[in-house]
């Protein structure tokens, strides 16, 4: 399987939803997450971090560009949010190929400000919907960089 497609959920499903993507994606550690502002990618990580067992308060790092949290297993996750940035500069000014590459679990808000940074291989989720109905489409994508 390279792909999943949840149509119709609200936000009191995110944990089943986070649990399906961790199951269809289980060897994935970098996740790209589109949509327009509002539609649902901080929830969706946090619903994620849940399923590693991250017990810290996960927040849009809007104004730090990235927090990092701890899995049950110890391992550090990182959460990136790109949308304050004003050139793609600030992203190797935080050291970003650090954490991209560090084998641990990323989550990218607004990975489209920083695509040509992005790994050869990642998971593209793109959540879509109005309302409280959302539909999310991952799929593995694979690039030549």
């Amino acid at each position: 399987m390279n792909g999943l497609l949840i149509e119709n959920y609200v936000e009191s499903e995110l944990s089943h939803v986070a649990n399906r993507l961790r199951a269809a994606f289980p060897d994935e550690r970098f996740f790209a997450l589109f949509g327009s502002m509002g539609a649902g990618k901080t929830a969706l990580v946090k619903a994620f971090c849940r399923c590693l067992g991250v017990e810290d308060n996960v927040c849009s790092p809007t104004f730090s560009i990235v927090n990092e949290y701890t899995a049950a297993t110890g391992d550090p996750v990182y959460h990136f949010d790109f949308y304050r940035l004003r050139h793609i500069d600030e992203a190797y000014d935080i050291g970003y190929d650090e954490y991209f590459y560090s084998g641990n679990y990323c989550f990218v808000e607004w990975p489209e400000l920083v695509e040509p940074l992005l790994p050869q291989r990642y998971v593209k989720i793109h959540i879509s919907g109005e309302d409280d109905r959302r539909t999310l489409d991952a799929s593995i994508i694979e690039t030549e960089n």
